[in-house]
């Protein structure tokens, strides 16, 4: 008895084989780089919520909101510069300084605050703007350059604040973002409510605006970009000024949070900050990603830190998952980006 042979699959048969459950999965997760990471925080406040039954009350919540206000406000500059393909490891020491600066003119040489905060954004603005410059104009590499200018920031802040801790009385003007708003049981502040609104408006504005779509084209790929049109290194140099501004605002709200000012009090922040954009589901290639990813990823990092130091675990097993959590993050984007739409 003889088989008949079998025909070639044709091209559109080839095709539609290829449109698999992991296909389709990777097609959703493309579209939508914030869903993965909000399944992760969704799935942790479960499970820590089962683990122990404090983690869930409107106490405990506030608390991780609260510490998320500063690296997730950091974020959203960090995440400007990471969807043009660049990185800022300077960030945090930029913060650091500007807080300083509001801070002890309003302390030490009673400037007035606005006009202190005014001063202490301008610093923001001027360091970003140097490393945008070096970056743009000298075309050298964003994490070189971003690493030889933490340095440079961080030294300058220890000579600015004498190594000096400021403190600022509650209520003044800079301090106003640390001020307490109870919603019932539920407490959040104002710098809480300002690192919202940073998400709100820059997510209008990356989605919405020719900046942001300029600011997407750039990071995936500038020479395409260049050649539509786009005048690539003002794109590229904005972001950083841009960055720069949102990390003087998140001085700010450092500054309230800790009625202050303290040169030791970003040492994390730079890696934080990454962190949460990475786990967040922008890309460290640029090109992709959602802001609110990122809000999602600090949300993720605090979570995970109260949550297992709620459940009594070593701190050091809490690093070791942020770690694991980077990890899978930059792992998924790899795959998302090795199947091609």
């Amino acid at each position: 008895m003889t088989q008949a042979l079998e025909t070639p699959a044709t091209a559109e048969e080839i095709l539609h084989t290829k449109d698999t459950a992991g296909r389709r999965i990777h097609n959703v997760l493309h579209r939508f780089p914030a869903l993965s990471p909000l399944i992760v925080l969704i799935l942790a406040c479960i499970v820590f919520s089962i683990a122990n039954n404090r983690f869930a009350k409107p106490q405990n919540l506030s608390i991780v909101l609260q510490q998320a206000a500063v690296v997730g406000s950091l974020a959203v500059g960090q995440t400007l510069v990471i969807l043009t393909a660049g990185i800022d490891l300077s960030i945090g020491a930029i913060m650091v300084l500007a807080s300083l600066v509001m801070a002890k003119l309003a302390s030490e040489h009673h400037i007035a605050g606005p006009l202190a905060l005014i001063v202490g954004i301008l610093v923001g603005l001027a360091a970003a703007a140097i490393n945008g410059l070096l970056v743009t104009r000298l075309k050298l590499p964003p994490f070189i350059v971003t690493l030889g200018t933490l340095s440079i920031f961080t030294a300058a802040t220890l000579i600015y604040a004498k190594g000096q801790t400021i403190s600022l009385n509650p209520g003044t003007f800079l301090t106003w973002t640390g001020k307490d708003l109870p919603i019932g049981q539920f407490h959040i502040t104002v710098g809480v409510i300002m690192m919202l609104l940073l998400y709100v408006v820059f997510a209008y504005i990356l989605r919405q605006t020719a900046w942001g779509k300029h600011l997407y084209a750039t990071g995936d790929d500038a020479e395409a970009a260049r050649l539509a049109g786009i005048r690539t290194r003002r794109v590229l140099l904005s972001a950083y000024v841009v960055a720069g501004a949102v990390v003087g605002i998140t001085a700010w709200i450092l500054v309230g949070r800790i009625n202050g000012a303290d040169p030791n009090a970003g040492l994390n922040a730079n890696l934080e900050s990454i962190t949460a954009v990475v786990i967040g589901g922008t890309s460290l290639f640029g090109g992709r990603g959602a802001v609110v990813g990122s809000l999602i990823g600090a949300l993720i990092v605090q979570v995970f830190d109260n949550g297992l130091a709620l459940a009594g675990v070593d701190p050091n097993y809490q690093v070791l998952a942020v770690g694991v959590l980077v990890i899978a993050a930059v792992a998924a984007d790899q795959w998302i980006r090795s199947v091609k739409s």
